[in-house]
């Protein structure tokens, strides 16, 4: 039975141009000049302003209907004096002193060298291999993880190689392979399976000696008691001193356990972090300047401009000229939405930074951790009228010079607790302390999760030992057992 009913709904939807906006906003400093320079490759009406061209007003409003499906176009609406302006110096090529004086695209140049896999496999070339042995060797090459490992079971490799390079081997005749010749492959360590096997195979590589046969004896037979660091089970199961198996302890930590990863021509790209805000102290004031980067002077390129006129002087209007016009009309309000985008984008960037330095002012002057007062992103929010969205997006991808270092924007934000004296103090401060008083422990004897506990009550901070355990794990500090030296 059909039933017919009406249903109000009130729903909040955000347009297209704010969902780009909101995507311009999250982009870090060097994503947003890639996206700006797709949007000038996407729409010509676009002009960076490298060369001299005559510029448009771009705070002209769009006020027309951009529907395109009809095949007559109806251009008789179109204004075409809103489009043209003898406006030689826009506003929004004004500079002020909010944008720092760092106007020159630096790029810096890296060495390409070749990459970790090739470097394998051009030592390949060092051994006497048959063929198939070649062949083998350089696909266990190439199965190595960036930090130096095979991490697939000999059976699966032995399967791809039957398959993909229509080799049939079985599992000793890879294992001897793997042995004999990727193991004896630069830097030495890599092709090992597991961390053992890697520590194993470096220390054999060196000169023999007591202390290097006792440290391989240790990880083949007893690996679990030296990683755990029952020190006290080695010394009575192999009957050696404190100062050997310091010794050993010694000359193990000296073994690299990711030897992919020391390799500098590996697969991956350096990172240059490029800040996005910049914050200096002039005269005892904070100073707050955002990259002029993220300011391109941007305008409507002189190509249009004459299209434009062109059309509107011409006495005769063909269909095909319509075309036309509404095509280039369809461009220049892309490129007009687009440079209020960009405008909006670094008023809402500086707005929601200058927030946050004025709520963390006391650490921006001395740099001093214990200063940093806590702070949720709705605290900034409120503060400026904005979306907690917004403020997010701003945070997350974004880093400002500071003259304490290059910091990432979120690392300022914290929860708060309460100290002894029921004031607010942020959990970057406690982590802080608590860091402070481990790299003070004694690491004969170091401290546990309940003395830890008991240390920062002392200190004002009354924390639970599963907080200590979880701000240990996050400040990426083991154990007390795992903390323990041979001294």
């Amino acid at each position: 039975m059909l039933k017919q009913g009406l249903q109000f709904k009130l729903l909040q939807k955000l347009s297209p141009q704010q969902i780009q906006l909101m995507k311009l906003i999250q982009l870090p400093t060097q994503a947003f000049e890639e996206r700006l320079k797709e949007e000038m490759e996407e729409n010509p009406a676009l002009d960076d302003g490298k060369e001299e061209s005559e510029n448009f007003d771009d705070d002209l409003s769009n006020e027309f209907d951009d529907d395109n499906d009809s095949e007559k176009i109806n251009t008789d609406d179109i204004n075409i004096d809103e489009y043209l302006s003898d406006d030689e110096v826009p506003s929004y090529k004004t500079q002020t002193s909010n944008y720092s004086a760092d106007d020159e695209e630096k790029n810096v140049p890296y060495d390409a060298g070749i990459s970790f896999h090739q470097s394998l496999k051009n030592q390949l070339n060092t051994f006497r291999l048959t063929e198939e042995e070649f062949v083998i060797a350089e696909y266990l090459a190439g199965s190595i993880d960036d930090s130096g490992y095979i991490r697939r079971e000999i059976i699966d490799l032995v399967d791809d190689l039957a398959f993909s390079a229509n080799v049939f081997t079985n599992e000793e005749e890879v294992i001897r392979i793997l042995t004999t010749v990727v193991h004896h492959l630069d830097p030495i360590g890599v092709g090992a399976r597991d961390l053992k096997e890697c520590l194993v195979i470096q220390l054999k590589a060196k000169e023999s000696n007591k202390i290097r046969s006792l440290s391989i004896d240790i990880l083949e037979n007893a690996f679990d008691h030296f990683v755990n660091k029952h020190f006290t089970k080695l010394q009575e199961k192999y009957g050696i001193s404190e100062d050997e198996l310091k010794s050993v302890n010694t000359e193990i930590s000296k073994l690299n356990p990711k030897p992919g990863s020391s390799f500098a021509g590996n697969n991956k790209f350096a990172e240059q972090i490029v800040p996005d805000f910049s914050i200096k102290i002039i005269d005892g004031e904070l100073d707050l300047t955002l990259n002029s980067r993220n300011a391109p002077e941007l305008h409507i390129s002189k190509e249009y401009s004459n299209m434009m006129r062109g059309y509107q002087e011409s006495n005769i209007k063909s269909q095909s000229q319509k075309d036309a016009i509404f095509f280039i009309k369809q461009k220049l309000d892309a490129a007009k939405w687009f440079i209020d985008a960009i405008k909006q984008r670094q008023q809402t960037l500086l707005v929601t930074m200058n927030a946050i330095m004025h709520y963390q002012y006391e650490y921006f002057l001395t740099g001093d951790d214990r200063k940093l007062k806590p702070m949720i992103l709705k605290d900034i929010a409120d503060d400026i009228n904005m979306d907690i969205s917004t403020i997010s997006r701003v945070a997350s991808s974004k880093y400002v010079s500071t003259p304490y270092g290059t910091k990432l924007i979120k690392e300022f934000f914290s929860e708060s607790m309460k100290n002894d004296q029921g004031e607010d103090v942020s959990t970057k401060e406690i982590k802080s302390i608590l860091e402070s008083v481990i790299c003070e422990e004694s690491k004969k004897k170091p401290l546990t999760d309940e003395k830890l506990a008991e240390i920062l009550k002392e200190k004002g901070y009354p924390i639970a030992r599963r907080t200590i355990a979880k701000y240990r794990e996050q400040l990426d500090i083991p154990v007390a057992r795992l903390r323990k030296e041979i001294l």
